[in-house]
């Protein structure tokens, strides 16, 4: 596809990075005169272990670029790579120690340990794959294994072989140079473990030739990398090897064989001008000097090609994770952050922030404040003359251009929601109807959905024990027979004053009330000092009756929930 597209920049307004990196996208794609081809904005991945939220920064990092052109009628495609050939590296924790057999081999030709997919490799793509749809993320997806083993490749793997002594010339500038940055944490150490940017073939001696050869085939006997090239034939194109897992010793044709690949750092940018890209981000690891990236742009003019507009996007780390479980070695997934997060901000974590800052996605405490600040963007974002950078990523984040993503028809506080849940632990229909009680009417508990159901997951999931709401199911005759007389004064009038049917505002009202009421004030009256110190004595004796605990949810939220007869229950005098 190709034609005549207008400079399509960025409409007056606020600029984002979006913004600036679709600019350089589409600036790469144009020739001299203006044409444009089809814009490829390129992804790629390992599916080596679960995809987790560290790794999804390249998947939205692209999808944001990408929907950015087709906003502006750009033609233009998200080009995501399933590096399923790369060699599988290491038995993760909870995988059965006889998979160490397979290590060296493609993570497409490894045995799904857990046996519901054809691979390991097919095991970590697939949850993967759901995650994106309802994030709004399409993208076409291309498997390497397919790519490499249909021959697609050939001459382009004779190309790097006949200029063998370039690369590694070009290499060989890189060697001494700084290789990846010291990670900040434990966690980015762990991630940078399976990076594959510093991935070199060591010097070669004076005359070795095969030292520095850029395709490792894998064993026709035993399936692994484990080989070493003996000779080749560049007449003939054959290369003998040797493996030392297995012993073999054998020759592939590489003209009319496809027994395997490139080493990564001529693989990488020979796809970028085998794919047309024009954009393609990567982790830092990639773009420090003598890695993947600086040594790809003098790599890939062999091939005719050139470098796509790049940067390298910092790490993504994760916080209040204690209780996930679901992913191998607990790391968290796209999957595990949809089960709390709604698609919309999941997305605006990623793209709220400039590529290169690193931040963590806290799953404790932080997320209830979270969405609270989502909320309250999105109702600035109502307002056309608030039209800022925070509102343009609350645009993105909000779906993408083919239309929004899922909200709740009855937008309801996730703290309201999280409180009830907890107050409650029942089922969404009994949350349902006290949410109606506290002020939110709705017809159904579809309504509340997606969010109620993010909610209960948070709450079930994330709150640790000892901060959960517990109701007490007896009265504490101790401490009531102990009231000091104006608790016992307090508790009167809450009781006196208490409506039948609970509705939220009413019982605000009384709550914040009684205080007011035992200094001789009105209850619309401005609270004194004096006021103030005994709403926080009444409201911590409420706690203790109701709860056990000093705190707990918003007092009037949980006497709704709780309903009026156990209230009294748990707060009138033997």
């Amino acid at each position: 596809m190709s034609g005549r597209v207008p400079q399509a920049e960025a409409q007056a307004g606020p600029v984002d990075w979006v913004s600036r990196a679709a600019d350089q996208a589409l600036r790469h794609a144009q020739d001299a005169d203006g044409q444009v081809r089809l814009v490829t904005c390129a992804s790629g991945a390992s599916p080596s272990g679960p995809v987790h939220l560290g790794n999804l920064r390249e998947f939205l990092t692209v999808h944001f670029v990408a929907d950015e052109l087709r906003r502006r009628g750009v033609p233009v495609r998200h080009l995501h790579s399933w590096d399923d050939y790369d060699r599988f590296r290491k038995v993760p924790a909870g995988v059965d120690a006889s998979w160490a057999e397979h290590i060296g081999r493609p993570l497409s030709a490894v045995p799904d340990p857990w046996e519901c997919h054809a691979s390991w490799a097919e095991h970590f793509k697939a949850p993967l794959r759901a995650a994106l749809a309802e994030l709004g993320v399409e993208m076409e997806e291309i498997s390497q294994t397919e790519m490499y083993k249909a021959g697609t490749y050939r001459e382009q793997i004779l190309l790097a072989v006949r200029e063998r002594n370039r690369i590694d010339e070009i290499l060989g500038r890189y060697r001494t140079k700084a290789k990846s940055p010291e990670p900040s944490s434990e966690q980015e150490a762990e991630s940078l473990e399976e990076s594959v940017a510093d991935d070199d073939e060591a010097p070669a001696a004076p005359g070795d030739d095969l030292a520095r050869f850029p395709f490792k085939p894998y064993c026709r006997e035993c399936g692994r990398d484990t080989t070493t090239a003996t000779a080749y034939d560049d007449e003939s194109t054959d290369l003998a090897y040797t493996c030392s897992s297995c012993g073999f010793s054998g020759v592939t044709n590489l003209a009319t064989q496809d027994e395997g690949k490139l080493v990564w750092k001529v693989d990488w940018p020979m796809r970028w001008t085998f794919e047309g890209v024009d954009f393609e981000p990567a982790g830092l690891d990639h773009a420090t000097p003598g890695s993947s990236f600086t040594v790809g742009q003098e790599v890939a003019p062999l091939f005719g090609g050139r470098a796509p507009s790049f940067f390298g996007y910092g790490f993504v780390g994760f916080a209040g994770m204690q209780k996930m479980s679901s992913s191998a070695g607990g790391v968290p997934t796209a999957t595990d952050a949809l089960r709390v997060l709604e698609a919309p901000i999941l997305r605006w974590l990623y793209v709220r922030r400039a590529p290169k800052q690193t931040f963590n996605i806290d799953f404790g405490p932080e997320v209830v404040r979270l969405y609270d600040e989502w909320d309250a963007l999105g109702r600035k974002a109502a307002d056309p003359a608030k039209r800022d950078a925070a509102v343009l990523a609350h645009e993105r984040a909000v779906g993408p251009a083919a239309g929004p993503l899922p909200t709740s028809r009855v937008s309801v506080p996730f703290r309201t929601l999280s409180s009830v849940a907890d107050v409650t632990a029942g089922s969404a229909e009994l949350i349902s109807q006290v949410i109606g009680q506290v002020g939110y009417a709705h017809e159904s508990v579809a309504d509340l959905e997606p969010r109620l159901s993010k909610a209960m997951q948070w709450t079930a999931e994330f709150v640790p024990a000892e901060d959960r709401t517990i109701v007490r199911e007896t009265p504490d005759a101790e401490r009531l027979a102990a009231l000091e007389p104006r608790e016992r004064q307090w508790l009167d009038l809450l009781l006196a004053n208490l409506p039948t049917e609970l509705e939220l505002e009413a019982v605000t009202t009384v709550v914040y009330g009684v205080p007011k009421l035992a200094h001789g004030l009105a209850v619309d009256d401005a609270p004194t000092d004096e006021v103030k110190t005994d709403q926080k004595a009444f409201f911590r004796l409420l706690y203790n009756l109701l709860v056990g605990k000093d705190r707990g949810p918003r007092l009037p939220t949980l006497i709704v929930a709780l309903g009026a007869d156990k209230v009294r229950e748990l707060l009138a005098a033997s």
